[in-house]
């Protein structure tokens, strides 16, 4: 097949005819559940995409000049010498991706070749240094201590493939994607545990998501009134009742056989129990993330040091509305680090069952910086809302944007951040377009 394609630009006639003939190719030799690796520098042979992602990632980023021989994609290599060299990809860097996420999650940047001093000694609260994690308390730096033991713990003895925490993340992965209930996670663990009886798993389910909680991944709950009319923070947080209609803000005990309210709280360990509980997932952090994560942090980026040679619409910055705001606010604009967001709001059944009246709002909030393959996919921002009940009229999900409003005023005064890319610690904004 005539390959000299690959060269030429990416906006002629020629080139866009090449990737067509390689897609053609690739799905007819190489293709799992119509989605094939996607050869693009973005995603560099580990990503499966469809066709149509894959031909956009292929416009928005050259095809590897080097990738004549398209082993990867069903060719095979001819008997004979061939002067066709299969792609070299890079070499990743000898340094365990669970350290750095550890490392990363505390906002702590690794030094080339450290890895062989971390040892699973504990570590005393005095004796650790955390860089950029300015005058936390006390307990981030033993959660830094703890999750670094876990790092280097084998999961059993002369296992050299999984330690005890990157074990955890992986399971804890496939609960997730998966939808695996607590329930049926409990009892895999209570499988293994008796089945490898050396290996060093979580005793209960409970004690695996401590474990993943001190990695910084977690939401806060507010209570809110049952006729969502108001949430319980601020100056109403210690409140007893909503001031708007007057309800109590705790559940209610019913008289047996019968719907009638007693007026006494259900109690569960003492404590009463919420009638309605908002689950907020903070922005701050989670954009925070974006910047001191290796991985994402020059993405962020992405919106202003790519290219767009063709001239046509392909992401957001390449609108009117974007170079207007940019025009309008410069102080905002001129740090290529600012973040513009976008949100949206709808409802969905978390059951996979239409029948049943529960459903939940989420605002979704997606980073603009990011290229359109990945803002659209891994980083979406799911900040809230788990509403028990049927559905809320849509007027009345103001209530709930309470703290996410607070949040957007604090970003677009800026927060401290840590920028991995460079090594800095800077004042990052973010506007919601």
């Amino acid at each position: 097949m005539d390959k000299t394609w690959i060269l030429k630009s990416r906006d002629s006639i020629e080139y866009r005819q090449g990737l067509n003939m390689f897609l053609d190719f690739a799905f007819a030799n190489a293709s799992s559940d119509n989605m094939i690796k996607c050869p693009c520098p973005q995603c560099g042979f580990q990503f499966m995409q469809t066709r149509e992602d894959a031909y956009d990632h292929l416009l928005m980023k050259s095809f590897p000049a080097g990738y004549i021989l398209w082993l990867r994609h069903g060719e095979k290599p001819a008997e004979e010498s061939s002067s066709c060299t299969p792609i070299v990809e890079n070499p990743t860097p000898n340094v365990n991706p669970y350290l750095q996420m550890v490392h990363e999650a505390f906002n702590f940047t690794m030094p080339t070749g450290s890895e062989e001093t971390i040892t699973a000694d504990p570590v005393e609260d005095d004796d650790i240094e955390l860089p950029y994690l300015y005058d936390g308390p006390s307990r981030d730096a033993q959660d830094f201590a703890d999750l670094l033991a876990d790092r280097a713990e084998e999961l059993y003895p002369g296992c050299s493939k999984y330690s005890k925490l990157s074990f955890l993340v992986k399971l804890y992965h496939i609960k997730c994607m998966c939808g695996v209930s607590d329930k049926a996670m409990s009892m895999i663990l209570d499988l293994l545990r008796d089945l490898f009886e050396q290996a060093k798993f979580p005793s209960t389910l409970y004690k695996a998501k401590k474990t993943i909680r001190k990695l910084g991944i977690e939401y806060k709950k507010v209570d809110a009134c049952p006729n969502d009319c108001m949430l319980y923070r601020g100056e109403d947080e210690n409140a007893t009742k909503c001031k708007q209609c007057g309800t109590s803000r705790w559940k209610q005990k019913t008289r047996k056989g019968s719907v009638t309210k007693l007026k006494i709280p259900v109690r569960k360990n003492g404590k009463p129990l919420p009638a309605k509980t908002l689950r907020y997932f903070p922005l701050i952090p989670r954009l925070q993330w974006l910047f001191m994560c290796s991985k994402t942090s020059s993405d962020m980026l992405w919106h202003k040091e790519a290219n767009n040679n063709d001239g046509y619409l392909r992401h957001p910055r390449d609108a009117e509305a974007w170079k207007d705001f940019d025009a309008k606010y410069p102080d905002f604009s001129n740090d290529t680090r600012s973040v513009r967001l976008a949100l949206a709001s709808d409802g969905f059944n978390p059951f996979r069952n239409m029948s049943t009246t529960y459903s939940i709002w989420p605002v979704i909030l997606i980073p603009y910086n990011l290229p359109p393959w990945l803002c659209m996919k891994q980083s979406s921002f799911i900040l809230s809302m788990i509403i028990p009940g049927p559905k809320m009229p849509g007027n009345d999900i103001d209530v709930y944007l309470e703290p996410l409003m607070d949040e957007l005023k604090q970003l677009w005064d800026g927060v401290e951040t840590y920028d991995a890319n460079k090594g800095t610690t800077f004042k990052m904004c973010a506007a919601l377009m």
